[in-house]
């Protein structure tokens, strides 16, 4: 009898027994967290960055049908202990749309989907096709955290290597000048589409040209440090090509054409030294005995266990759906303004009159105030966003809020932001600080502003963007609301350092009543909540 007529095919017991069970998990979790997919989908359909997770679902089942030799040859047993991390997994997602952090919900409907695969068939199986279950959380879109800091890469690489070529530059935090012109490092220029589509397809590569783990890695490596260094390299000629052809040239639509291109030809030559490398295949039916062999006394689970754990499992799925409809929503409507500060101390008046007309790039508040406050001559601006029943399409902590878009043709950010503590005051709060230059234009002088920011959060005070998202899960989850704003005061740095005396000045006095201002606001949210509840029930 040969190895094909001893091996069981898929088709057969027990494999018919547990595939329904298995596609039951797999369909709940899909339709639950509906959502959080068609986020996914939305993201992968409007941003170049992502598109590439179009062809993740397909590769990751074309990889699990290259494996079905290996997995006839295994017996499916439920694994009832992966319930556990599912559970996890399933509160994660809970606390990730408690939060509206769309990251977090979406990885964990991905790690259901994939754990579901052990919970099911059981870790021999999982192991035989862990590298497609862990390739589906490329399908995932995450990677623009790391914005900031390769732009800040970008930047230091270009204007140094100007620099080494004799090109005289002065630079402003992303921006810089030289002879022949301005030049700005925006989120185009970053290089993130770069890197991850290197390595997406880094990964797929290594996973088929290479059998043993250290070339793997060693790869997967090379594919995250390439595309950096290549987008270095590349924005450097891009500027080099401006500045040699008095701007005739990679200045339009052409810059980014010069960039595919370059980036094309790296990774192309990035590949065809890995052939090189690579090791044969091993022969499917061969890797199919071998597993058969190391596994002869399995016996596949009994109907009823499959059914039990695909049972249980599907009901961890439902779980926090549950609980969200138990904690029910808030009623954006009963807020329609931020009220205007006012009693502060140490002479600081409203103002009508303002020399600035700069405003945070913070979306879709519930409501607003941006307000001026004068003092001896001093002037300070105050922007308040307030948000309440926060959605992913309305909330506060968000990559769309930003104090100034890289892209803002008046405003640019021309330092990294720090932070400060403010000493002396209760629970001694840390502000973030932003140094931002408005672009002098014709009859519009050059303005320089010192931006101090933090948040809100249901009576707590942080400049952390993690913290804040943590402090609105939990008063979420506790039924306390997710009440939440952003404190954003402001100052014209001129002459250089007056600034940051001036809002200290204005923090020390009047921070305070900002926060009493907005605990009322709360406050009084509320109890028109539990007004309009008891009276709705009295009408009853």
């Amino acid at each position: 009898m040969t190895f094909a007529q001893r091996t069981p095919s898929l088709r057969a017991a027990p494999w018919r027994q547990v595939l329904p069970a298995l596609l039951l998990v797999l369909a709940a979790v899909l339709v639950a967290y509906h959502d959080t997919a068609a986020a996914m989908v939305s993201i992968w359909w409007r941003s170049e960055t992502f598109a590439h997770a179009f062809l993740v679902p397909p590769i990751v089942l074309w990889l699990i049908w290259r494996q079905r030799h290996v997995l006839a040859a295994l017996r499916p047993q439920p694994c009832a202990w992966m319930l556990l991390p599912m559970a996890a997994i399933a509160f994660t997602w809970l606390l990730g749309d408690l939060a509206a952090v769309n990251t977090v919900t979406q990885l964990a409907m991905t790690a259901l989907l994939v754990f579901s695969v052990p919970a099911l068939l059981g870790l021999p199986v999982a192991r035989a096709i862990l590298f497609p279950l862990g390739f589906l959380f490329f399908a995932v879109p995450i990677g623009e955290f790391l914005l900031p800091q390769l732009m800040s890469w970008t930047a230091d690489f270009t204007v140094l290597a100007l620099r080494v070529s004799g090109v005289p530059v002065y630079r402003e935090g992303n921006q810089f000048a030289i002879p022949t012109g301005n030049w700005s490092v925006v989120e185009a220029c970053s290089g993130v589409r770069y890197l991850i589509a290197s390595l997406v397809v880094g990964t797929l590569f290594a996973y088929l040209n290479y059998r043993s783990a250290r070339r793997r890695w060693i790869f997967v490596g090379i594919s995250i440090v390439v595309p950096i260094i290549a987008n270095w390299a590349r924005a450097y000629l891009i500027v080099m090509l401006g500045h040699l052809s008095n701007n005739k040239l990679a200045v339009g639509a052409d810059h980014l054409i010069y960039g595919w291109v370059f980036f094309g030809l790296v990774m192309g030559l990035m590949f065809a030294i890995g052939v090189r490398w690579s090791e044969p295949p091993e022969a499917v039916k061969a890797q199919a005995a071998a597993v058969a062999a190391a596994s002869p006394s399995a016996h596949p689970g009994r109907p009823q266990e499959f059914w039990q754990v695909a049972t249980a499992a599907v009901v961890l799925v439902l779980v926090p759906h549950l609980v969200l409809w138990e904690i029910g929503g808030g009623d954006n409507a009963l807020l329609s303004q931020v009220a205007p500060l006012t009693n502060l101390a140490d002479g600081w008046q409203a103002s009508d009159d303002s020399t600035s007309v700069w405003r945070p790039a913070f979306h879709n508040p519930s409501a607003e105030l941006n307000s001026t406050y004068k003092s001896q001559g001093r002037e300070v601006g105050v922007y308040i966003g307030y948000y309440r029943a926060q959605t992913f399409g309305r909330k506060l902590v968000s990559s769309d809020n930003e104090l100034v878009t890289s892209n803002d043709r008046v405003w640019a950010q021309i330092a990294p932001a720090g932070s400060y503590t403010l000493q002396g005051l209760e629970r001694a709060p840390t502000v973030r600080t932003v140094r931002l230059r408005r672009v002098s234009s014709l009859g519009v002088p050059e303005q320089r502003l010192l931006v101090w920011q933090l948040y809100w959060v249901g009576g707590r005070l942080t400049a952390n963007d993690q913290w804040a998202k943590v402090y609105a899960a939990l008063d979420r989850l506790l039924g306390r609301g997710d009440d939440s704003a952003v404190i954003v005061l402001y100052a014209r740095d001129e002459p250089p350092g007056e600034a940051a005396a001036t809002l200290e000045s204005f923090a020390r006095s009047n921070l305070g009543a900002i926060v009493d201002q907005l605990d009322k606001t709360r406050n009084g949210l509320s109890a028109s909540v539990a007004t309009n509840s008891h009276r709705t029930l009295t009408e009853r």
